[in-house]
């Protein structure tokens, strides 16, 4: 049984979540917790480089499996390099997406079969998962206008609207199967409104004592 926490960031483009994942990092450690911060696709060296092949624009089609597959080749060597041993050493996890993102992404944005994921998620990390996630949600076209205005946008990025749609229904479809697991935060208000809110959400997990305190 993991001694940490594991938190998950979700939600789909331009919904701020580099930005809060800065600030409940900041959070966790005002209140003593050693926390450990990372990404997906991402997180290890190999990973990084398989975050690189799937978001950079390619000459030729990339296949959804191709693409799924690849997502969770990088996730199996995330989680035995970094996620396990940080919960087993007692550290809490903060994850820039997970799983979920797989199921928002490949399965609703992609149509691929919601159990094959199933099955892959069972084998590549079986009970490893989010103790709380947190959904940030926004309107798509509010979303991509903020993404296009932040950098160049990358092949994912670079979806139709009607994609991004679907995802961001994958994403409200998981949050409404999981409802104890999930906290959707609107991230359409400001950022101290959005700060509140996740705020909320991490005193459910019994943290915001010793920062208070102190």
């Amino acid at each position: 049984m993991k001694a940490g926490r594991f938190i998950s960031i979700e939600g789909g483009e331009g919904v701020g979540k580099s930005t809060s994942v800065a600030y409940i990092q900041d959070y966790l450690q005002t209140c003593g917790i050693d926390v450990v911060s990372t990404r997906e696709p991402g997180g290890t060296k190999l990973a990084e480089e398989l975050r690189a092949l799937l978001l950079n624009h390619h000459t030729e089609k990339v296949d959804p499996y191709t693409e799924l597959l690849m997502m969770f080749a990088a996730r199996r060597q995330h989680i035995t390099e970094v996620i396990r041993p940080a919960l087993a050493a007692g550290k809490w996890v903060l994850c820039d997406r997970f799983t979920d993102a797989s199921y928002a992404y490949q399965g609703y944005g992609r149509n691929l079969p919601l159990a094959f994921i199933d099955s892959l998620a069972k084998w590549v990390h079986g009970d490893t998962n989010p103790d709380l996630t947190l959904l940030l949600d926004v309107d798509i076209e509010v979303g991509m206008q903020r993404a296009r205005q932040r950098s160049s946008l990358d092949r994912i990025e670079s979806e139709a609207m009607a994609f991004f749609e679907a995802v961001r229904q994958g994403y409200l479809a998981r949050a409404k199967a999981e409802p104890q697991r999930f906290c959707i935060v609107d991230a359409s208000v400001s950022i101290t409104a959005v700060q509140l809110q996740i705020e909320s959400a991490l005193q459910g997990l019994n943290v915001g004592v010793a920062r208070h305190e102190g």
